[in-house]
């Protein structure tokens, strides 16, 4: 990609990272998702060559709305993530609190 494109090497990264993380919260099986994952960097590898940055702009704008349409309702989020269910479960406790209260 030229360096005058509006969009980033880091850019198309990122959205072929959140693709990859959309279809991951739709399916559940890995070999499954295997798959779909091989079709995703298929998609991608097919336009690595495109140096016109309309046609860039116009792929990575496609492919962002593709995966606004396709959200999941509840995306997947690891269990020790903020948000997840280990996040946070067993932190330890303060110095500043007393373990035995003066009662």
């Amino acid at each position: 990609m030229a360096a005058y494109t509006p969009f980033s090497a880091q850019h198309v990264y990122s959205v072929y990272r959140r693709a990859l993380r959309l279809t991951l919260s739709w399916s559940i099986r890995r070999d499954i998702w295997r798959q779909q994952a091989l079709q995703i960097r298929a998609r991608f590898d097919a336009n690595k060559d495109v140096s016109d940055p309309r046609k860039i702009r116009e792929l990575i704008v496609g492919a962002e709305q593709q995966l606004h349409v396709n959200r999941h309702p509840d995306p997947y989020i690891p269990p020790s993530r903020p948000g997840g269910s280990k996040y946070e479960r067993n932190y330890p406790p303060s110095l500043e609190d007393p373990i035995d209260g003066p009662y």
